[in-house]
């Protein structure tokens, strides 16, 4: 399906790179050239990281030449006019691999990044537990959406790996069918295999591809499944029998109803597609009820999952995008509410104007693909011409999201819509891309060393306006930074805390604290929430009485242990959050509270301190020994 027909070729030169011959020399020529580059590029990508963790200059310089001596090369062999079927395959399922290494050599024995800790503390609970739909205490909906768990933990338990391991075998298979998938979905839509090595090799810049979507996430293993269940529906929608329809059709539902178990935001996304598809056919009048019913038939299935299985979904998303918008419009009426890019930084220079830039190249390539659109709508097939004009729609929402990231709700929203869009930018682009190339008839023309200069500068900027630096390289322990909250001290005492007393204890505590007592340490942590305020134990002042309502739902809801971390005195968190984004803390660059605020603790009546270590306490609550009214110890 990826090389629907043979690229076209011009010349003497052309039949020499077609013939037995020339695909066998250029096989191997790809095989030792490739083989040498991702070689070279992956001891860049650990001398990278190695500098990263021992502190030393120039990680990111070397990150980026591991980066681009093999992806350039490889985007260059796809697009290349004498390239046959096979090598094209494995050119692409290398560069899928070898663009899974920097999240594998990043943290390869176990979780690093937030929704990692509880997407692998769910895997674990499945199995131990064999049960599924259980609450998570870190991220509370994915227990909703068992789809990437169940699979984890069955795989788990059929092979004998660990949790872990299992699911990196798996988000590497899904990696590359993501790549797969990308190009089989082009060639629905045009017959030139070299343009769906392009599609394939443009959505691999999106800022999502290199890490996000390759963590331990619900969203990694959907995307992929999304990408294949569009080419089914494709496939459906072009189909020439009532039988070849309804079979393709109905591979699509299955595949539809596999997206909604497994993430919401996926299976929004692809109802969402599937209408611009189905309403770009009916504008240009091509058969659109297969469309339409797909269409119909996705959203019912988000609906009722969404009502019947968890309806806390809605609640769970609706803040991001509310709050995002006020934000917003605090922005443009008073200037407040935004926030500063790259604001005390450690990325170089380069990669922060690459950030700029990216938005800016990927803009004039989808003008590009618009306007090579409108010159082919009278003599494309109709249901690519109606196809490729619902990816540039698709492609255009990428713009307006990117504003969203100016503002502190929008952007962890803003960076999880970029990897949905730029799957148009990928198809509307990727035919602008192989008619440059085709204006030349060189090997190497002025036209392809720009796009291939291009698609690095995409790649690097993307990758840095998605990413902190903290999430990509390895390093010290930082406060407040997700990635680096597993200190030794942290773990030891969640790990204590399951030795002597279980698991499945409820507690608060910090994030990041409640990341690791969460997943290692097996329990149920809780950060506070607007309905529940947990923060409001370590906000409160010495000797000033306790908000009775909390202290009634800490005692109604059995909560047993309060985790304290005495580093929120000393130090601000990298993120700039303590507990969660709502929280009443002012953010002024000094610490959120005060020594006596975590060491109040220790004179409580209906506190009893089970741990002490350098920075972590842990205490019991006994709220039989407290008298009323609850106070928060002597002044």
């Amino acid at each position: 399906m990826i090389a629907a027909t043979a690229s076209p070729t011009v010349g003497r030169r052309g039949d020499r790179e077609t013939g037995p011959a020339g695909r066998a020399r250029y096989a191997v020529a790809a095989g030792l050239s490739l083989t040498v580059a991702g070689a070279a590029g992956a001891t860049a990508l650990v001398t990278a990281y190695q500098r990263a963790e021992w502190g030393q200059d120039g990680a990111f310089s070397w990150f980026w030449a591991g980066m681009l001596i093999f992806s350039l090369p490889a985007a260059w062999w796809a697009v290349r006019r004498g390239t046959s079927a096979r090598l094209r395959l494995a050119v692409l399922i290398g560069y899928a691999c070898f663009t899974f290494l920097p999240k594998l050599l990043r943290n390869p024995g176990g979780p690093l990044y937030h929704d990692e800790y509880a997407h692998w503390g769910q895997a674990q609970d499945i199995v131990l537990d064999g049960v599924l739909f259980q609450q998570n205490p870190i991220v509370r909906v994915i227990g909703d959406y068992p789809g990437l768990h169940a699979t984890v933990a069955s795989l788990s338990s059929l092979t004998g790996l660990t949790v872990w391991h299992a699911a990196q075998f798996l988000l590497i298979v899904a990696h590359v069918l993501v790549t797969l998938g990308v190009a089989v979905l082009a060639a629905q839509l045009w017959p030139d295999a070299r343009i769906a090595a392009a599609a394939a090799v443009v959505y691999s810049l999106n800022s999502s591809f290199l890490y996000f979507d390759t963590q331990l996430g619900y969203e990694s293993l959907a995307i992929g499944v999304l990408v294949w269940a569009l080419a089914a529906a494709l496939r459906a929608i072009r189909a020439g029998t009532s039988g070849a329809r309804l079979g393709w059709s109905a591979l699509t539902v299955l595949l539809t109803v596999a997206i909604t178990a497994t993430h919401h935001l996926t299976a929004i996304w692809l109802t969402g597609m599937l209408f611009l598809i189905a309403l770009s056919c009916s504008i240009f009048r091509v058969p659109a009820r297969t469309a339409w019913s797909l269409t119909g038939i996705s959203g019912l299935s988000v609906g009722l999952w969404m009502a019947s299985v968890s309806p806390r979904t809605g609640r769970y998303l609706e803040p991001y995008l509310g709050r995002a918008l006020d934000q917003f419009g605090g922005m443009a009426g008073s200037g407040s509410g935004g926030r500063t890019l790259f604001s005390q930084s450690v990325a170089p220079w380069w990669e922060q104007y690459a950030a700029y830039a990216a938005p800016v190249c990927a803009a004039l390539a989808t003008a590009g693909a618009a306007v090579l659109w409108w010159q082919r709508r009278h003599t494309a097939e109709p249901v690519t011409k109606a196809a490729s004009a619902a990816m540039l729609m698709l492609g255009a929402l990428y713009f307006p999201a990117t504003l969203l990231i100016l503002t502190p709700s929008g952007a962890e929203g803003a960076r999880r819509s970029w990897a949905f869009s730029y799957l148009g930018i990928a198809l509307a682009v990727a035919p602008l891309i192989i008619a440059l190339l085709d204006r030349s008839r060189r090997r190497i023309s002025g036209s392809g060393v720009l796009l291939l200069a291009g698609c690095g500068l995409v790649m690097i900027g993307n990758t840095a306006a998605g990413m902190n630096p903290s999430y990509r390289f390895p390093g010290p322990a930082v406060f407040g930074s997700d990635t680096r909250a597993a200190t030794p001290e942290v773990l030891a005492a969640a790990e204590w805390l399951r030795q002597t007393h279980g698991r499945g204890a409820r507690l608060v505590a910090d994030r990041y604290s409640g990341l690791i007592f969460g997943s290692y340490g097996e329990q149920e942590p809780t950060t506070g929430s607007e309905s529940f305020p947990a923060y409001q134990l370590y906000i409160a002042k010495p000797g000033s009485p306790m908000p009775e309502g909390l202290m009634r739902q800490l005692r109604d809801w059995r909560f047993e242990y309060l985790v304290v971390d005495r580093r929120m005195a000393e130090q601000v968190p990298e993120i700039k959050i303590y507990f969660e984004n709502n929280e009443p803390i002012p953010h002024d660059g000094k610490p959120g509270f005060t020594r006596a605020q975590l060491t109040k603790f220790d004179t409580m009546p209906w506190l009893i301190k089970v741990y002490d270590g350098p920075h972590i306490a842990i205490y019991r609550f006994d709220f039989g020994s407290a008298g009323q009214p609850i106070r928060t110890g002597a002044r």
